[in-house]
């Protein structure tokens, strides 16, 4: 029932936890990966349109389903379709996130590890040299990064636990801010290291013989990863957000918010990495190899200066994993409460559990289950690439379908425009992104990915 389900209670509420949803490893460890494998700035400007004009309405599609059905997403598809098969369809977006939250927790962990290393002092007293193979060693380790695996999962447990309000609303308002200013700090120190320059022309100057089919594919794929799209996350966050909230500002903030956090990561990592002398193609290991880079070349000067500001660092990228990962589990959680009868308690222990038992999979993929393959993919990488590429855009397609062809354009209109009181004059464009460019978009880089 809708007087008993939770809302959060302020816009700033709505946009953090909107917000915490998509930024988050995503921004910090995916993207400057991503880019430095498809060329720099002019990957930038893709990624940047894919999440303005194609994300965007995506979002408000989700943002629309959810707060008009007040309910997770397969409800919600239920409830606004009654009788269609659009309940299946919903299905399919509970799905996704558990699988995501599996191989995203691997990840989450590793954060954890450099967390307690910071805290020892440990990237302090080694070699710069050595910083880059400690990682390939941890990885590979079969049972170490199953335990910070372990030990981020229970985390987001715990916070989901904790509710709408007491649990997600409240860490989010307090990461959130934390978050940006931090990785501002490290994105100011980074440039200042020498040979950092050329990782700047890198971000800055656009090389277009490199931005192939895939390439776009890619920064579409990774717009739907960093905003958590496709997934229902959004959807569900938007059915605890009051009625009287504008989905527009909240929309615009996330957006907006997403793309400013990863601009400065990317600013933080990549001219990191060339004064490291490392390549920036070196792919998921790369935040791990150069951020404790950062934080020894910091320590040279002032030891402890640098090692509490990476102390506070990896806190704070674990702050941004939870802040995604906690959407996450939401997904599933809302739905076994709402559809199954669940108690909050119970949805949330069994769902973290079937997560913490594929991440063990995944984690292992990188060391004694390494030889094992999926389609020519490790276990873990062949997660990220079905979500990434088919599962999220799926979702986003259903999502922008059922908004612009299935509800009616007098639903749609009142649920964005608050009753007709508020951006009415954006609706027009608003609906024919969602009606129009946001389906096509999705199809070209399905197309795009069958023949890649």
């Amino acid at each position: 029932m809708e007087q008993k389900r939770e809302k959060f209670g302020s816009r700033f509420a709505v946009i953090a936890a909107m917000a915490g949803s998509a930024v988050g490893l995503g921004n910090i460890w995916r993207f400057p990966y991503i880019l430095g494998e498809y060329g720099g700035a002019a990957f930038i400007l893709v990624y940047i349109a894919a999440t303005l004009v194609l994300g965007l309405p995506i979002l408000y599609a989700e943002s629309i389903i959810g707060r008009r059905s007040r309910s997770d997403t397969f409800g919600a598809m239920k409830k606004l379709a009654p009788g269609t098969p659009w309940r299946w369809a919903g299905l399919l977006t509970i799905i996704s996130p558990i699988l995501i939250l599996s191989y995203y927790s691997v990840v989450g962990g590793w954060s954890v590890e450099y967390l307690f290393k910071s805290l020892s002092f440990d990237f302090m007293d080694m070699p710069a040299s050595e910083i880059p193979d400690f990682f390939g060693r941890f990885i590979s380790s079969p049972y170490q990064p199953i335990l910070t695996h372990t030990v981020f999962m229970a985390a987001v447990v715990a916070v989901v636990l904790g509710g709408v309000s007491k649990g997600i609303e409240k860490f989010s308002k307090l990461a959130m801010p934390a978050l940006f200013l931090l990785i501002l700090v490290i994105a100011v120190y980074s440039l200042t290291l020498p040979g950092a320059f050329a990782g700047v022309e890198y971000l800055l100057k656009p090389d277009f013989s490199r931005l192939t089919a895939g390439a776009c594919a890619a920064a579409l794929g990774q717009a739907f990863f960093s905003l958590s799209l496709g997934v229902g996350a959004i959807l569900t966050y938007a059915s605890y957000v009051k009625k009287e909230e504008d989905l527009h500002i909240s929309g615009v903030g996330t957006a907006v918010s997403d793309l400013i956090f990863a601009l400065i990561a990317a600013f933080a990592v990549i001219p990191s990495v060339f004064a490291a002398g490392l390549k920036p193609t070196d792919g998921p290991s790369l935040l791990f190899e150069t951020l404790p880079y950062i934080f020894n070349k910091m320590g040279e000067g002032v030891p402890l200066v640098s090692s509490v500001i990476s102390v506070f660092f990896f806190v704070t990228i674990l702050a941004a994993a939870l802040t995604s990962a906690i959407s996450m589990l939401e997904v599933g959680v809302a739905f076994l409460a709402d559809e199954k009868g669940f108690k909050r308690r119970n949805a949330t222990l069994l769902l973290g559990f079937l997560c913490w038992l594929v991440g063990v999979l995944c984690s292992l993929s990188f060391g004694p289950l390494s030889g094992v393959k999926i389609l020519g993919a490790t276990f873990f990488f062949f997660l990220d690439h079905l979500c990434s590429d088919w599962l999220m855009p799926m979702g986003g397609l259903i999502f922008t379908l059922f908004v612009g062809w299935k509800m009616s354009k007098a639903d749609v209109r009142d649920e964005f425009t608050n009753g007709g009181t508020k951006n009415v004059r954006l609706f027009g464009a608003v609906y024919f992104l969602m009606r129009y460019v946001a389906p096509v978009g999705i199809i070209v880089v399905f197309v795009t990915n069958l023949l890649m």
